[in-house]
Order: C-alpha cells, then structure tokens, then sequence
C-alpha cells in the first residue's frame, strides 16, 4: 500500500513540474546525475567479454548517486572506452525480477526495467507501482525522464476481457499534521 501512495505522490509531484512557472525552479532538484559512479553488488557475477555485458544476480543493488535499484537480475551493457580502455562505460542496464527503484523523491517497482544510461530514462514494465509520499500510481508501463523528472504511466493490454486502465489515488495534505 505504501507504494501505491508513493507513485500518486509522484504523479502530482510531476504535474506540478509541467507548470511553467515550476518547471524553472523545480527542474534542478528533480535531475538525476547519470554521470555519477554506479556501483553494483550481487551474489554472483558472470562476465561476457566478447558481448561487453556482465550479469549480476541475487540480491542486485544498483547505486547511483541518491538512487538505489534492486532487482533479482541484471544484465550490465557496457561500451569500450577508447579513451581508458579498462573502464568501460555503462550504456544500458537490463532489470528483471521484482524491480524496484528508489530516490529521495519517489520509488517506483515493477516486473521489468531498462535504465538507459545514455538517454537517461528508466523504463518499467509489468504490474507498475509509481510512488510520492501518499500518493500512487498504478499501470503497466512506466517511462521516467531522470534529466526533466517527468514521468509518464500507462495501461496494459485488456486481460480477459478487462480493460487495465492506469489507476491513481491522491490524498490531500493535511495541514494540520
């Protein structure tokens, strides 16, 4: 439950940024810096040299900066740096195995995920849990803009017969907390 909250929380949290007015003083706070270190601990490692890809598993926990994901699997995408070539750049990362995703302002889970480092976006896929404080957001298909801190949640196929549409509870602040 604590999650739905949180991805609603989001939500009003990214409205608000798309007000002009906002978007100027808020833009900042909501960047992710994608050129941070990222750090990766897992049970096990297995690296494909001739693939450029290394393969985490059990217990994954991907840190950058304030940003922590956790997966039961990931698979590391790394380009050759000809400038260095014994540190190889991050391109993409592959999540699978109840992802989650969390920052100082939100955290967001999902079946699936795909951190592209160089567009820097996350993208989560499958029973999608969006969350910002109370509020959250549920779908099946997140798309985050770490640059902009926009974020956009959308529904899934119709399963049996039922439309899966994007769901959203918002809870007012109460002022008198």
């Amino acid at each position: 439950m604590r999650t739905i909250y949180f991805v609603l929380n989001f939500f009003i949290f990214s409205l608000v940024l798309s007000i002009p007015a906002y978007a100027d003083s808020k833009l900042n706070k909501n960047q992710h810096d994608s050129t941070l270190p990222i750090e990766v601990v897992a049970d096990t490692l297995e690296v494909k040299q001739g693939e450029n890809k290394a393969i985490f598993s059990g217990n994954v926990e991907v840190v950058q900066g304030d940003m922590i994901l956790n997966a039961a699997k990931l698979v590391v995408h790394y380009r050759e740096n000809s400038k260095n070539p014994e540190q190889p750049g991050i391109s993409l990362i592959d999540a699978s195995g109840d992802v989650f995703v969390t920052s100082p302002r939100e955290t967001a889970s999902g079946n699936t995920g795909i951190y592209n480092v160089d567009k820097k976006t996350i993208i989560l896929v499958g029973n999608v849990v969006l969350t910002q404080n109370e509020n959250v957001i549920q779908g099946e298909h997140l798309h985050m803009n770490l640059e902009t801190g926009e974020s956009r949640v959308s529904k899934g196929k119709k399963q049996k017969g039922k439309e899966n549409r994007v769901r959203g509870l918002f809870i007012p602040e109460n002022k008198e907390k």
